[in-house]
């Protein structure tokens, strides 16, 4: 017996939309044909958590489905011939047949016209993705497979061959066809952004637009640098002397080294502004946000003899200046 599009999901039939929602990320994620390459397995399994999104994503479709299972696309069909027979239509005394669920189609598509009236637009599409802190940075692309819809080839689009439902499209009439698709992700995105790709989603019905494709990001955290919004915060190691004294260190950023100044008597800890050398942001052209250098102070780990004599001379002294005062 097929599975239930709640049990594809892993959820209770009462499953709110937000664990709807949690439930298909996370198995879109596991089995997306990206992260399983040449693993036909795991994009059968992906296209079957899609479908199953698809319609319990949906109110509409849900209510659809919870009512009249895996014969939900036939819904108007047969909310029609229920309105048909409350008015004592088909003969006035009801109306019968024989062939079951799967030849409605064929009956109603003759005396309605078939499908939905009116044009309705297409499901939108969700495909999570993982990019880099330098891949959001800079902006990058993701190649997206998508599935095209086409009528199915077995049974002309109808749904059914003879009284039987198509086995070949699970009498939808679709058929669908892969395709791969490149998305640009521009620079400053953050875990959570949505990259919009108009009229990418699943087509509509009855002439009506397709929905929408978008892109749920994900930004990988990076071994070095911590992101806060649009700002950066990174480690810098520190010289005891220069800390001290004052003077320049490397600071690395995500386009490379800098020199940073460090001021006199610097302690350990402090954080030093380089600004504008934080994140692209997002739809904001060139303006970026800023890198925090998180002071580091680097003591020796051995002394010569005259550094020794030195740092006892430079304790005497400081000792003395403070009972002095």
């Amino acid at each position: 017996m097929a599975k239930s599009f709640y049990e594809t999901l892993g959820v209770a039939r009462s499953a709110s939309e937000k664990e709807i929602r949690s439930a298909y990320r996370k198995l879109a994620r596991r089995f997306h044909p990206d992260v399983n390459p040449n693993d036909t397995g795991a994009e059968e399994r992906f296209k079957e958590i899609q479908g199953a999104y698809d319609v319990l994503s949906d109110d509409d479709t849900r209510k659809k489905y919870d009512k009249y299972g895996d014969r939900w696309q036939q819904a108007d069909q047969f909310e029609e011939m229920e309105r048909q027979r409350a008015q004592g239509g088909f003969g006035g005394g009801g109306f019968s047949f024989d062939g079951g669920f799967g030849d409605l189609g064929s009956v109603f598509g003759g005396i309605f016209g078939g499908g939905p009236r009116g044009p309705r637009r297409g499901q939108d599409i969700e495909s999570p993705t993982e990019v880099t802190l330098e891949e959001a940075a800079a902006g990058t692309t993701r190649t997206i497979n998508l599935q095209s819809s086409e009528s199915c080839g077995i049974c002309a689009g109808s749904g059914a061959i003879g009284n039987a439902r198509c086995h070949t499209c699970a009498g939808s009439g679709e058929a669908l066809k892969p395709r791969r698709l490149e998305v640009k992700v521009p620079p400053g995105v953050r875990t959570g952004s949505r990259v919009r790709v108009a009229g990418e989603g699943r087509p509509g019905m009855g002439g009506g637009p397709s929905g929408d494709l978008y892109l749920l990001v994900t930004v990988l955290p990076h071994a070095r640098f911590e992101r806060n919004g649009d700002d950066l915060t990174v480690e810098v190691a520190v010289p005891y002397l220069d800390a001290v004294l004052g003077g320049e260190v490397e600071a690395p950023t995500l386009t490379g080294r800098v020199m940073l100044t460090i001021p006199p008597l610097t302690q350990n800890g402090r954080r030093i502004r380089l600004s504008g050398k934080g994140m692209p942001v997002l739809g904001r052209g060139e303006r970026r946000g800023d890198l925090f250098a998180h002071v580091n102070v680097v003591l020796p780990e051995h002394l010569s003899e005259r550094e020794q004599a030195l740092f006892e001379e430079l304790r005497q002294n400081t000792t003395t200046a403070r009972a002095a005062s």
